[in-house]
């Protein structure tokens, strides 16, 4: 999808214009991939633009940079404050917000020595990510498997471990599927290449744990609180791949997926091959909170003060 333009950018504490966010070809980032991100939307409800579960996401973020020995000068209420700023000063919204840390211009050399920390948020319009009919999406099981333990920690969101998920996304695409989802290294249920995934088998909800080289997904805590809150059976236990073709339902999650439904996996139907009453309810209401259709009960919304402007997003 490409990318839309906005007028700002907060760079180091500053907003600059959106072309003057560059950075140099000897970046230690270009080279090494010593970067950590986030993706976080922000929605439209009749009160204004607020964004989804920020602290969250800006936790996450520094999460991912500790584990890196990447310090920052920012705490969460400093990371959060400025992706407000960013929303307000460009006037876009709903939109898709990223924040991105990254080693920056010193030296040469996988150690990263007197390199400096820069900090970015990004935000642009960004409509659906996984595109496919309005049943669910059709996916495969990837030959490529994901980041072993004690390899790159797989509970970072940090840039290097996206080149797995490019591998996997890749390979899906060139063989007519929408997505792929990966296994890990001893053969169970991993995720998909930015995504986490659900099983609906026999009326209990089920996901893989974080000890399957899993994300900590924040819309898949979104889902694990809404579905207890419904009163539908959570386990998460390690999955074997057949399970994917006897669930009853599959979808995934995600801050850019947000709650997509699984049509068939390795061409072969799940369920009856459209959107089950379980992924039905939990994608309804995931949506009705984010868009403000109904109270936002867990608090995952963090308002943006805008004054009189409208919004132009998508």
């Amino acid at each position: 999808m490409p990318i839309q333009k906005t007028e700002k950018i907060w760079h180091n504490g500053k907003l600059i214009p959106w072309d003057e966010a560059t950075i140099h070809v000897m970046s230690h980032v270009v080279h090494y991939g010593s970067s950590v991100f986030e993706g976080v939307r922000c929605y439209a409800p009749p009160s204004g633009p607020a964004i989804f579960r920020a602290e969250e996401h800006m936790q996450r973020l520094l999460d991912s940079a500790k584990i890196y020995r990447i310090e920052l000068d920012y705490n969460v209420n400093d990371l959060v404050t400025a992706m407000a700023d960013v929303v307000k000063a460009n006037g876009v919204w709903p939109c898709y917000l990223r924040p991105i840390v990254f080693r920056g211009y010193g030296e040469a050399g996988v150690h990263p020595q007197k390199t400096p920390t820069e900090t970015y948020i990004i935000n642009f319009p960004w409509g659906k990510y996984l595109q496919g009919a309005g049943d669910g999406v059709d996916v495969c099981v990837s030959s490529w498997t994901r980041l072993a333990p004690n390899t790159l920690p797989a509970m970072a969101k940090a840039g290097a471990n996206y080149m797995n998920s490019q591998l996997i996304k890749m390979e899906a695409v060139a063989n007519g599927y929408v997505e792929g989802i990966a296994l890990d290294n001893n053969g169970y249920v991993s995720e998909g290449s930015g995504e986490n995934i659900f099983v609906v088998r026999n009326g209990v909800l089920l996901t893989a744990p974080l000890g399957n080289s899993v994300l900590p997904g924040i819309t898949r805590d979104c889902v694990l609180k809404i579905a207890r809150d419904l009163g539908i059976p959570v386990v998460e236990q390690g999955i074997p791949r057949e399970m994917l073709y006897i669930g009853d339902e599959l979808f995934f999650t995600g801050t850019a997926a947000e709650v997509t439904p699984i049509r068939s996996v390795d061409k072969i139907t799940v369920g009856k091959g459209g959107i089950g009453p379980i992924t039905t309810k939990i994608q309804r209401e995931f949506f009705a909170i984010v868009r403000g259709e109904k109270a936002d009960r867990f608090n995952w919304l963090t308002s943006v003060e805008v004054g009189s402007k409208q919004p132009v997003g998508v």
